[in-house]
């Protein structure tokens, strides 16, 4: 009798519901060495990859490509080959969240799934739940340590990131000829870029020597082990798309034509934006107020963002009722004595709020750096999941792309957001005559249960005064 073993979706390290299948590595009737990756999966902050619990022959899968998979329901079925290496129960918890077949009286698996995230059944260990997470991708999220695989691993001799290894899938890339420039040989995103773009005659020449990819002879097992790899990678080039983005690889590449007139399914960041918006319209008492900050006195060529990100800082020394996160439930406020800033960064996959930590303490051109080393890691996935939690208050540069005042959207626990419009240029009455000067729209929008209507009046007038400086 065969032993079949189900595999049920962990905990991403995200706290989410569900997550969603970029690939799978592996297809159904292959055969799969313990710890090889299974599949890539999609969730609001990265692409994740799962490795194989088990070595055996994959039996069934809960979806192909795009499907949604609730967090602890079955994501995969094994047959296992009691001849490959397996991994003993006993053993420390390896976070693959994997459990035996369920015994008669465990209930169906064609039961339906809570809403809320289940626990997996029968896991190895418990793992110590991590305190809620306090404003991630557009909202408050809960976090564990259950999978940490979207660290760089290194597999057959090349280190590389998931999201590093999911654009080369997609660009049709091996990643042995690819010579890395990160750390200790770390393959990056643009090194994967830069030799996609190469000709053909020109990748022969940048190859690394056979010495250098080469160690010693394999055993027997990591022979199986590659063998079994090198069919699933040329399984993946057979089933992947070209990505014509150059970025990494996403459920659906923001170049695929959306398919109008069909209800589709949001996936990944999009369907978590959408959760938390609608809890935070639910939960907050918001409240915005407007004006315009005059610039015309700024003396030479300056940086917008990084004007507004030191008129926010000064503002939360001022009034620090908005720098602030809420608990609704127990009606208690903290004020925060440093500003972590989540900058919002609209990107084809959906809105991330990266954080600049300790926006105080940084200079102008700390600051410019800083929000373009975010915005990097968020239009590349490769964004850490620590940077996408604990803002205290937020920003939103809207104005960039078009926009004089909006509302937006405040996020629990932190109790307000400014949001900046389009510089214009407006015509002012100056000394009994008139005058065409540029000037920055500024909405502020808050929870009026956490701080009053003079605190975020007081607090805008603040910004207002340190923009409106010659420097």
């Amino acid at each position: 009798m065969s032993d079949i073993r189900e595999f049920r979706l962990p905990d991403l390290g995200e706290g989410l519901p569900d997550a969603t299948v970029v690939e799978w590595h592996v297809k159904v009737g292959e055969s799969v060495m313990l710890d090889d990756n299974l599949v890539s999966m999609e969730t609001a902050k990265a692409i994740v990859d799962v490795p194989s619990p088990f070595s055996g022959k994959l039996v069934s899968v809960a979806g192909d490509s795009g499907a949604i998979v609730i967090t602890g329901s079955v994501l995969a079925s094994f047959e296992i080959d009691a001849s490959m290496p397996q991994r003993a129960e006993s053993n420390v918890p390896t976070h693959h969240g994997h459990a035996p077949a369920p015994t008669p009286a465990a209930p169906p698996a064609a039961e339906p799934v809570p809403a809320s995230i289940p626990e997996p059944a029968a896991t190895d260990a418990s793992e110590a739940a991590e305190p809620a997470d306090a404003g991630t991708v557009v909202g408050a999220m809960q976090s564990s340590d259950a999978v940490r695989s979207e660290q760089a691993v290194t597999v057959g001799g090349v280190k590389a990131m998931p999201a590093v290894r999911a654009l080369a899938r997609k660009l049709r890339v091996d990643l042995t000829q690819v010579s890395g420039t990160g750390a200790d040989g770390l393959i990056t995103l643009k090194d994967v870029q830069s030799f996609s773009a190469m000709p053909m005659a020109t990748r022969a020449q940048v190859l690394p020597p056979p010495a250098a990819r080469v160690d010693s002879p394999a055993p027997a097992a990591a022979i199986a082990s590659a063998a079994i790899s090198a069919a699933t990678a040329t399984a993946s080039a057979e089933r992947t798309a070209l990505s014509a983005a150059g970025k990494a690889m996403r459920t659906q590449p923001p170049s695929a034509t959306p398919q109008l007139g069909q209800p589709t399914p949001l996936t990944g960041v999009r369907r978590n934006m959408a959760r938390v918006m609608a809890d935070a319209h639910q939960q907050v008492v918001l409240t915005t107020i407007v004006d315009d900050a005059d610039i015309h006195n700024w003396l030479g060529k300056q940086d917008i963002t990084a004007r507004l990100v030191r008129a926010l800082v000064t503002a939360c020394r001022e009034e620090p009722a908005l720098n602030a996160w809420f608990d609704g439930d127990n009606l208690t406020r903290t004020l925060h004595p440093q500003v972590d800033l989540g900058i919002a960064v609209d990107s084809p996959d959906g809105l991330f709020v990266p954080v600049l930590r300790d926006a105080q303490l940084q200079s102008p051109d700390a600051i410019k750096h800083g929000i373009k080393r975010l915005r990097e890691d968020v239009m590349d996935r490769s964004i850490s999941g620590d940077l996408l939690k604990g803002a205290t208050i937020s920003l939103s540069n809207f104005g960039k792309f078009a926009g004089r005042y909006a509302t937006p959207i405040v996020v629990p626990p932190m109790v307000a957001i400014v949001g900046a419009g389009k510089v214009s240029h407006d015509v002012v009455a100056v000394i009994g005559g008139i005058e065409v000067h540029r000037r920055i729209p500024l909405s502020l929008s808050f929870d009026h249960r956490a701080c009053t209507g003079g605190e975020a009046a007081r607090f805008l007038h603040a910004m207002i005064r340190d923009l409106q400086a010659p420097q």
